[in-house]
Order: C-alpha cells, then sequence, then structure tokens
C-alpha cells in the first residue's frame, strides 16, 4: 500500500527527469572542460537516442540511472508494487541490452555510465569517453 494519495504519487512521478539529468548535465560540463567538444544531445536518428553521440567518430553515451536501470552496485528494489516495479525494471534492462547491440551491429562504439560513476569518479568517466574517442 502506497503511503500517499494516488494523485501526490503521480506528481510526484512527473517530476522525474528523462534528460537532461543532473548526472548528464556535469558530465556534458566535463568533456566540454576537458576539450572533448563537437557532441549531439539525444540526437533523434540515431537508435536508442544516447544522452550524448560523438557522430563522426560513431560514439554513443549513455547516463544510466542506477534506480531506472537496476544498477549492480547501489540498486535497491522497490518492496511495495512489485508486480509492476519488476516487469518495468527488468523491461528497461531488455531495452538498454537491444540499443546496445543495435548500435555495435552499426558500429557504433557504446560508453555506458552509472549515475553514481559520474558523481563519484568525474575524471574517470570523461577518460572513458575519451578512450572511445580514441
Amino acid at each position: 500500500m502506497d503511503r500517499i494519495s494516488k494523485e501526490r504519487r503521480s506528481a510526484n512521478m512527473s517530476r522525474i527527469r528523462s534528460r537532461d539529468t543532473r548526472a548528464e548535465m556535469a558530465l556534458r560540463r566535463a568533456l566540454w572542460r576537458s576539450g572533448l567538444r563537437g557532441y549531439r544531445v539525444h540526437p533523434k536518428a540515431i537508435p536508442g537516442k544516447p544522452d550524448i553521440a560523438y557522430t563522426a567518430k560513431r560514439v554513443a553515451v549513455f547516463v544510466d540511472g542506477c534506480f531506472w536501470h537496476s544498477c549492480p552496485e547501489c540498486f535497491v528494489a522497490p518492496t511495495s508494487n512489485t508486480a509492476y516495479w519488476g516487469p518495468k525494471l527488468a523491461r528497461n534492462r531488455e531495452r538498454d541490452q537491444q540499443t546496445t547491440d543495435a548500435l555495435t551491429r552499426t558500429g557504433w562504439t557504446v560508453v555506458r555510465l552509472w549515475e553514481h560513476e559520474i558523481e563519484k569518479c568525474m575524471d574517470e568517466a570523461v577518460a572513458r569517453v575519451r578512450g572511445a574517442l580514441g
């Protein structure tokens, strides 16, 4: 049973951002400061609409939220409404894998960064993107 009303829960959930999240914006600022410019943000023509795409180098960067994509290090499964959340989160992971596979098959390099990786060790995250760019 939820502790708050359906209307309040709906209002809370509607405020969760799917793009331009705090972690994504921090990564974009760090990439810019380190000289890794020339990226596109959420390009619709690329499968999965990566958060950051270097189209000339065919590098797609995804910033995965630890909850929404079930991070193996810090994910805590919801204990309420498990009939909804279990399949929902499993589908997110499945879609991530399908997107990665589709991009890899077409010659893209995919970099997936966890939200906590960006928050805790930004230099390492930038280094991974730099490494993918060659």
